[in-house]
């Protein structure tokens, strides 16, 4: 059965330890894959500090290295069974672990803050700019650009919502749960709206790609 350990109880259990524990590092994980969470709180002690320093060299914030290390060492409670010393000490474990979290955090920044800044730059037909500035190669900028002008034509027949949650996954590069936090939307909301947006999509272009549309 896979362990669960709520943010609270995490940070309570950090809290807590004191770092007087002479348990090895292989040993503190092998207890912690047990559902020992009192392991947890001792590894922090011991290597809670380099994941901090890590961190915050990667993400710059103190507040952004904070949820990364809270992030990371949540992840070596649920993925302690997958811990293999014969890759690497459990330092080098952690110190992966923090430097991919980080890294995670900071693409999901830039695409929310790309996606915002797009979003602020929109025409008046609400359409993303990106759309309309998209590089395009010499032989090809005739087609591309007729391919572009449909897409546009179509977006724009699209209810409000759906046309938004496409221009956010396509154009501003966000997930379907980040374009749920960003819109402060059901993530059940937002597939259905992907869903019947490129559905009605996929119709409208149809018949205008095949020549039939004016």
């Amino acid at each position: 059965m896979q362990k669960t350990i709520s943010r609270v109880n995490f940070e309570a259990v950090l809290a807590n330890q004191q770092g007087q524990s002479r348990w090895p590092d292989g040993a503190l994980v092998a207890r912690i894959s047990a559902g020992d969470d009192r392991a947890l709180g001792e590894l922090y002690d011991r290597h809670g500090g380099m994941a901090y320093a890590l961190a915050v060299a990667i993400v710059a914030e103190r507040a952004d290295a904070e949820e990364v290390v809270a992030d990371a060492f949540g992840q070596a409670w649920r993925t302690a069974l997958q811990f293999d010393p014969g890759r690497g000490s459990v330092a080098a474990w952690l110190a992966t672990i923090t430097r991919t979290r980080a890294l995670d955090l900071l693409r999901a920044r830039g695409r929310r803050a790309r996606a915002l800044e797009r979003a602020a730059q929109a025409g008046t037909n609400g359409l993303a700019a990106p759309l309309a500035e998209m590089a395009v190669a010499p032989d090809r900028g005739a087609e591309q650009q007729e391919a572009k002008r449909l897409v546009r034509h179509c977006l724009a027949e699209l209810p409000e919502p759906q046309r938004r949650v496409i221009e956010l996954a396509y154009f501003g590069g966000l997930t379907h749960t980040e374009i749920a936090a960003e819109l402060q939307e059901p993530l059940g909301t937002i597939k259905t709206r992907m869903r019947a947006g490129m559905e009605k999509l996929r119709g409208l272009l149809a018949p205008l790609l095949s020549g039939e549309g004016s």
